[in-house]
């Protein structure tokens, strides 16, 4: 039986990403505290560092076009994509182990 994922608000993951770059938490605390796979850390922390300028642009016109909605939406989905990726691979990681193929 698989383990249901989590899916962690924007806010929650500032939070995670908080406790790290100001409290200085090990980033393998929080990974075993929060039951989550290292990779998907660094991704948000990326994200984070990417993303960090929009946070002090001057908010956005109400009229979003078409195409801004459509790049929203297949970023979002890559996102997922990647999220699904990383999961795969670590429990072929983990699989691999318990072989003893590694």
């Amino acid at each position: 039986m698989t383990k249901q994922r989590k899916h962690y608000a924007p806010e929650e993951k500032v939070a995670i990403l908080r406790r790290h770059l100001l409290e200085k938490e090990p980033i393998s605390k929080l990974c075993d505290e929060l039951d989550l796979q290292p990779t998907v850390f660094y991704r948000w922390q990326k994200e984070f560092f990417e993303n960090g300028a929009a946070a002090f642009e001057q908010k956005a016109r109400p009229n979003h076009s078409a195409d801004q909605e459509r790049i929203a939406y297949l970023e979002k989905k890559i996102q997922t994509k990647d999220e699904v990726l990383a999961e795969l691979m670590a429990e072929h990681v983990a699989v691999k182990k318990t072989l003893g193929e590694l």
